[in-house]
């Protein structure tokens, strides 16, 4: 190991998909444009974090050599042990539908916990995009859902708010809506470009 910094894509179940797409192939896509990010960065390790159903998933996306973890239970917390069991000392467990996220954004999640315990990156719309912590994982820090959790929990949990640092958020892919935040100029996010531009679905052509 290189570096005592991961950052984890945490291939979840997903719930919805653009019209004419069907959830398996754009889970597919999304999840290919997150982990192509992650191999990217240059301050951090990436990997993977998946229940045993998801496997295939994650060997159809992952770089060589990219760490693949397999939890009991897809959850953040799950992502952060599996981290730490593997000698890392600080992470970052990313949604993976947020194609388009800037790789500056992850570095501004893990660059508080030289000085914090933990930090959150809100998503637009309610929940998180992503949450880092020092490692061991603090007994405090709570179970968090990315889809439910607020930047404020996490704080409140934590024996001063301020250990916990709330950094820049970004949007996730959960609906309709979500299509128009997505930004055609900036690089990346080919595999889910390419679903939105495909076909009759022209959904990056009204943007």
């Amino acid at each position: 190991m290189t570096s005592s910094r991961v950052v984890i894509a945490l291939l979840t179940e997903i719930a919805w998909a653009p019209p004419g797409v069907d959830l398996p192939t754009w889970r597919r896509a999304l999840a290919e444009d997150v982990v192509d990010l992650l191999s990217t960065l240059a301050a951090a390790e990436p990997a993977i974090a998946v229940v045993r159903a998801d496997r295939d998933l994650a060997a159809a996306v992952a770089w060589p050599g990219m760490p693949v973890y397999e939890l009991e239970r897809a959850t953040p917390g799950n992502a952060l042990r599996a981290a730490a069991a593997d000698g890392y000392d600080m992470a970052a467990v990313l949604a993976a539908d947020a194609p388009d996220l800037p790789g500056m954004l992850i570095g501004k999640l893990l660059q508080p916990l030289t000085s914090r315990i933990a930090a959150v990156a809100p998503a637009h719309g309610g929940g998180l995009v992503g949450v880092a912590s020092r490692l061991p994982l603090p007994k405090w820090l709570p179970e968090v859902d990315l889809d439910a959790a607020e930047p404020e929990e996490v704080r409140a949990a934590a024996p001063r708010r301020a250990v916990v640092a709330v950094t820049p958020g970004w949007h996730r892919l959960r609906g309709a809506d979500d299509l128009a935040r997505l930004d055609p100029a900036l690089e990346g996010w080919e595999n889910t470009r390419m679903l939105l531009t495909t076909g009759n679905l022209g959904h990056l052509d009204r943007l």
